[in-house]
Parts: structure tokens; C-alpha cells; sequence
């Protein structure tokens, strides 16, 4: 039983920071199969960012490249997305992916 919990949403101002983080159970962040993705009002859920822990490559979105920082923490069983330079387009509700299993999503909103 797959479940993922994110965390680390807010209010920011643009031009600020925040972590996002992504709890999972049932499945290894190991596993190749982690991402996260957005989906702001009217619009479809998107790609930002994906880590490949058997090469360590990253993968983002052209409108993320730069500002954002995808990664693991194995121990904790935890996928990570920095936000830096966060700006109005970047509000969405943000969710993690891992191996075909949605979590619920954090809300972030840029003003």
C-alpha cells in the first residue's frame, strides 16, 4: 500500500523560498519513480522536477530550471523540492508521484 504525504506549502512572497517535502510508505524513494508535479487553477497537472536515484539525475521543467532543487534523503524515505525565487506562476497545488501513486498535494501560493 503506496501512500505519499506532502508537506511545506505556504504563502511566500515572490523572490522567496520554500521546501517541499514528500513522505512516502509502501514504496522506496530508491525505486526510480519519484517526481513532483503542480496544477494551478484551470489549468492541467504538469511536470516540474524528477531525481533518478540509480544515476542521480535530475530532471525539471524549462520554467523551474535554476530555481528549483530536487532530492532525496534515503534514510528518511523523503523526496525534497526546493523552491527559490519563487514567483506568482509558480502558485499551484504541488503534488509527489511515486510509482503511479498520487499524494494529496500542498498548496503553494506566490504573491
Amino acid at each position: 500500500h503506496v501512500q505519499l504525504v506532502e508537506s511545506g506549502g505556504g504563502s511566500v512572497e515572490a523572490g522567496g523560498s520554500l521546501r517541499l517535502s514528500c513522505v512516502a510508505s509502501g514504496v522506496t524513494v530508491t525505486a526510480n519513480c519519484m517526481g513532483w508535479f503542480r496544477q494551478a487553477p484551470g489549468k492541467g497537472r504538469e511536470f516540474v522536477a524528477s531525481f533518478v536515484h540509480s544515476s542521480g539525475s535530475t530532471e525539471y521543467a524549462d520554467s523551474v530550471k535554476g530555481r528549483f532543487t530536487v532530492s532525496q534523503d534515503n534514510a528518511k524515505n523523503t523526496v525534497y523540492l526546493q523552491m527559490n525565487n519563487v514567483q506568482p506562476a509558480d502558485t499551484a497545488m504541488y503534488y509527489c508521484l511515486g510509482c503511479g501513486k498520487w499524494g494529496q498535494g500542498t498548496q503553494v501560493t506566490v504573491s
